[in-house]
Formats: C-alpha cells, sequence, structure tokens
C-alpha cells in the first residue's frame, strides 16, 4: 500500500492509503478520484516497481507535473520531497516503502531524467538526429538504477529495464509518426526490432552486465507488438492452457495442474495491449460499455478476456491453447482417454449417421473430442460447423464454418448461434455440427435432427448423461415457444442417439467416462442404457493419478440390428464387459 498526502483546491488535506497500483482521475471507478473540470476521467497513474515508486501521464488535458515541472510519459523514481500536480489538486507520497529504506539521493534524479545524447546522435544521419533525440522531461534511460538486494535482483533488473525500454520505443515510434496500421506483420516486426536494438545501444553502458540483451530485446518486441510474456508460453507445448489473473499474476495448466509463471507483463496497459491485438482482426471489441469478449487466436486456441470495471484486480485472460498436433482417436487411447473398443464404437455411429450429444464438465475435453468425431465424417459429405468462436479444425474438402456475431458499439447487428443453425437448414448440409448448445438454439437442433440431418453432433454442459437431457430439456424452453414437457422429451428421445460423457478429474487426466444409447421413452421418461463405462478405482500411485479400467456393459445398442441387416461388418465382442485388471496392469492417467 501506498499512503499519499492529498492537498485539495480549498487548501485542505487529507492523508489516502491506496494500492501500489492506482489511478488518478475523476472516474468513479478510480482508486484516487479528483473532481475537477480539470482533471481527466483517467488522468495519471501511480505504481510501484522494484525500484521505487514512478508516476504516469496518462493524458489528461493540463497533464501532470512534478515540483513544478510538467512530465511526458513516466517519472520517477520518487521521493516524499516530491510534490505531483494534477489540475488544482497536488500530492504528496509520505511513506516510499514501509519494508525497505528509501533509495539513496545519489540513485535517484532530482528532475526528469535526459538521455545520454551524443553517441546515440552521431550514430544515425544528421537529417534523423531530432528524432532519436530524447524529448525533454519524458523518460529516459536513468544513469543508475536502485539494485535491491535478493535473490531476484536479475529478474527485478529485467522487469525494470523492460518497462523503461518500452516506454522509450513507444515515444521513438510516436516522433517519428510511423503509420503502423498500414504494416504488414513482417514489417512491423522488422521497424520494431531495428528501434529497439538502436535503444538498446544507447543504454548498454547503463543496462546490468548480467541481463541477457537478446532475451531483453526479444521480451520488448514481444510486449509491444506481440502477446508479450504469454509468446513463450504459446510456444510451449507442454501448457496447455494460459490464466492472467493481473499484468504481474500469471498461471499455466501443466498435465493437468495449475503452476505460478514467474514471467508478468508491465503493467495493465501493456494486458490490454494484447487483448486489443487478439480481438481487432476479429471484428470484436473491448471497453467500458462491452467488458468481456470472446475471440480466439490464428491457431484457433480459445481466448477470453475481461476488463474493468468487472475484473477488481485489473484485465484478466485466459487462453485454452490448441494443440497444434490435431489429435487423433489413436492419440486418445494412447492417452489411457478411451478405450479401443469404444473408440472403435464412436466411429461406427458417425459413419452409421447417428446424432450424437458430447457432455462434460468445463475443461473436460469435449471440443477436442467433437474434433475427432467430426473428422470420422465420410470425405464426400457437406459439413457445416456453427460457434461462438471458431475452434474446430475438420480436414473435409466441402466445409462451411460459421461464426456467430456480437452486437456493435450501438448494441445492433448481433447474429446469434441460433440464427445461423436456422440458417444451416437452409445450406444443403449433410452434417451439422454444432460446437456447443447453450440456449434457445438447442430447440432448433432437435429439429434439424429430426427432419432429415441425421448423423448431427454437438456438445453441452452436464455432469453425467442423465443431467445432459434434462439440460437439453431447460434449453429448450429457453426458446419461448411454451413446449409442454412431454413433447420435449419426445423430441429429445427420438432425436439423440448416443450422448457420450467426458469428465475431467482432480488429477487433471481427462476421460471418457461413459457412452449411453437413448432407447426412447417409456411413462413420461426418456430411457438410457449404458454401453460402454470406465470404472473408477480411485486415486493412486506417483502423482495420486486416478486408476481404473474401461468396460462394456453387456448391452448392445438397439440399431445394430439395422446396421447388419444392411451388411455391415460389426464386432459384438466389444461390448462385453471386462475383468478387473491386477493393479500393477491398471489404466493410468494423462492428460
Amino acid at each position: 500500500m501506498l499512503d499519499l498526502e492529498l492537498l485539495d483546491a480549498d487548501g485542505s488535506r487529507r492523508v489516502l492509503q491506496v494500492p501500489d497500483e492506482c489511478v488518478i482521475g475523476k472516474g468513479a471507478q478510480n482508486e484516487i478520484r479528483l473532481d475537477s473540470w480539470r482533471v481527466g476521467r483517467e488522468h495519471a497513474r501511480l505504481f510501484a516497481t522494484p525500484g521505487g515508486v514512478l508516476v504516469e501521464d496518462l493524458g489528461g488535458f493540463g497533464g501532470v507535473a512534478v515540483n513544478g515541472s510538467r512530465i511526458s510519459g513516466q517519472y520517477g523514481p520518487l521521493t516524499s520531497a516530491d510534490m505531483i500536480a494534477i489540475g488544482p489538486f497536488q500530492l504528496r507520497l509520505l511513506v516510499i516503502d514501509k519494508s525497505e529504506p528509501p533509495a539513496p539521493p545519489s540513485l535517484r534524479p532530482a528532475q526528469p531524467v535526459r538521455a545520454p545524447q551524443a553517441t546515440a546522435v552521431a550514430s544515425v544521419p544528421k537529417a534523423q538526429q531530432r528524432e532519436v533525440q530524447h524529448v525533454p522531461g519524458t523518460p529516459a534511460v536513468p544513469e543508475a538504477l536502485p539494485r535491491p538486494a535478493g535473490e531476484h535482483l536479475a529478474q527485478q533488473h529485467e522487469f525494470e529495464w523492460r518497462k523503461i525500454i518500452h516506454t522509450r520505443l513507444l515515444e521513438t515510434m510516436d516522433l517519428r509518426r510511423q503509420d503502423v496500421h498500414g504494416m504488414s506483420d513482417q514489417q512491423l516486426r522488422h521497424e520494431t526490432e531495428l528501434l529497439v536494438r538502436q535503444i538498446m545501444r544507447e543504454a548498454d553502458a547503463q543496462i546490468p552486465a548480467e541481463l541477457d540483451r537478446a532475451l531483453l530485446t526479444t521480451q520488448v518486441i514481444n510486449e509491444a507488438i506481440a502477446l508479450g510474456p504469454l509468446e513463450e508460453l504459446l510456444a510451449d507445448d507442454s501448457v496447455s492452457e494460459i490464466m492472467v489473473n493481473r499484468y504481474d499474476e500469471i498461471y499455466v495448466e501443466r498435465s493437468g495442474q495449475l503452476q505460478r509463471h514467474p514471467m508478468t507483463f508491465t503493467g495493465d496497459r501493456a494486458v490490454m495491449g494484447v487483448i486489443e491485438r487478439i480481438v481487432a482482426p476479429l471484428g470484436r471489441r473491448i471497453d467500458e460499455s462491452s467488458p468481456m469478449v470472446d475471440a480466439r487466436l490464428k491457431d484457433g486456441s480459445r481466448v477470453n478476456a475481461i476488463i474493468p470495471p468487472l475484473a477488481l484486480k485489473g484485465p484478466c485472460l485466459t487462453i485454452r491453447k490448441f494443440a497444434r498436433h490435431k489429435l487423433g482417436a489413436d492419440d486418445l487411447v494412447r492417452f489411457n482417454a478411451i478405450s479401443p473398443q469404444m473408440a472403435s464404437f464412436l466411429e461406427t455411429c458417425v459413419v452409421a449417421r447417428k446424432n450424437m450429444v458430447v457432455s462434460g464438465g468445463t475443461g473436460s475435453g469435449k471440443t477436442t473430442l467433437l474434433n475427432i468425431l467430426s473428422n470420422f465424417i465420410p470425405g464426400g459429405e457437406r459439413v457445416v460447423t456453427v460457434e461462438d468462436a471458431a475452434e474446430l479444425k475438420l480436414s473435409h474438402a466441402h466445409l462451411i464454418s460459421l461464426e456467430s456475431r456480437p452486437a456493435n458499439v450501438e448494441g445492433k447487428g448481433a447474429v446469434l448461434i441460433r440464427d445461423l443453425v436456422k440458417n444451416t437448414l437452409r445450406m444443403r448440409p449433410d452434417r451439422i455440427v454444432v460446437g456447443e448448445c447453450r440456449g434457445a438454439e438447442a430447440l432448433d437442433m432437435l429439429q434439424a435432427m429430426n427432419t432429415g440431418h441425421e448423423g448431427s453432433l454437438t456438445t453441452l454442459h452436464a455432469n453425467t448423461p442423465r443431467d445432459g437431457l434434462a439440460r437439453l430439456e431447460t434449453m429448450v424452453l429457453m426458446a419461448g415457444m411454451d413446449l409442454p414437457l412431454t413433447a420435449i422429451r419426445e423430441q429429445i428421445a427420438s432425436a439423440v442417439h448416443i450422448v457420450v460423457q467426458q469428465t475431467r478429474f482432480a488429477c487433471g487426466s481427462r476421460k471418457v467416462t461413459s457412452i449411453t444409447e437413448i432407447s426412447g421413452m417409456e411413462s413420461g421418461k426418456i430411457q438410457m442404457q449404458e454401453l460402454f463405462r470406465f470404472v473408477n478405482l480411485g486415486y493412486r500411485g506417483p502423482g495420486n493419478r486416478v486408476s481404473g479400467y474401461f468396460t462394456g456393459c453387456d448391452m448392445v445398442p438397439s440399431f445394430y440390428e439395422e446396421l447388419q441387416a444392411s451388411g455391415a461388418q460389426l464386432d459384438m465382442a466389444i461390448f462385453q464387459p471386462a475383468d478387473p485388471p491386477d493393479a500393477h496392469d491398471q489404466v493410468g492417467s494423462r492428460p
């Protein structure tokens, strides 16, 4: 926490205690609210770093002055003698850091620091000298940085220098008036790399020797024009999910387990920049009026972002990575997520045009399994996929992918999943694949399954097959058609043939735990019979992983008689119960 003294316009004084990072302005959501026409909505920002407390001008009218001199960009580290002027108000830090003594005055400039210019100016053509000279009052490379004690010295220096070089990069690009929007990705990266290397050469004497220059250059470029610390995580195949809780708090999922990642962003604005770079190419937006967004990366990875005022700790970003290697049924068998008999049966169902629903909890692997099932569809058929954010990667030549659209700034132009499903029926599809049923589109999906569009596939959230059918009933009621429950259940019983239950266990492993056939209606209740199941024997072994085995339930699906009559070669032995394995042979688990 930071302790501040605030001098109001009327001369009264107050003492405030605010978070280590706080925004100053007249906006109601700001940590320090100053009510004056001369103060912007988000006027300035105070934030603590390993080197001290800095103040940043966010571009408000009238700017920010420290000790009577207007600043541009960031200024600091601050001392308790510095007086910050914002409009008619003045602020002063009372305590820099309660746990450590203030930095020695010799390490802190008495006024905004100017970058050493002689070497930099001499190294470029004379016509460009004004472009590389530092603007008075803007943050520059300091002559020295406070060197905090402790084992994280290099990491703290890296964070500090990354922030300084990033700020200098933005200043230089602004001075050159470069139209970055008109550049290709490759050209923008090339130009940015040249500028970063130039800034690094200017500051080489001041950068601590223990810092890796090449790594620092890459990190600054990634944060300026790419996805910052997330770049290396996206390239790491062992990471399946990335969670940014706030700019300095990043978690990843590896092998189903959450781990804290040491890298951080330089601030909330860097996280916001990454989010905007993700959503802008997709025609989506995120701002105070629309503070939540679902999007995707170029490789198909699913992205969700939510920002203040809804996210109290700062912009929050969640990325569910899309595997570079396209998984198949053989991979699931190898991971012990499914048995060979179950995989063979599911392929038979898809080829035989049976309507299937994949049910499971969040992160249980529903979309991955749906993608695998979709690739069982014979190559000559016309496939139409409908999704909120396009994730499915099908290898069919005759494929049409549709994606919903959110409302624009005026609240108009939204295209819902239900609208797309209705339109799909007019596109002469052989197969309809809906990424996930969440609402009223469930009714249109069931009607499609019942009116000649056999072999359709979809997913929904539920913990058991029976719960999945109950959710389907609820989603149909959300369509507002006021249908009797009996009619809805008859629609479900005649439309859905197979429910595949996917489960994510506490150890992080994912398995197909049940394959169930819908066998009809009796006494107003949908009848189900389980064909395959995973028998859970508890958690044991290294890492306390779930153990168990897959088995048939000695039940043959009713449609197998039709398939046999049509001449299909079917193996009935796959439905026989399996003997419980010995302890050392029990099925292990992998995510």
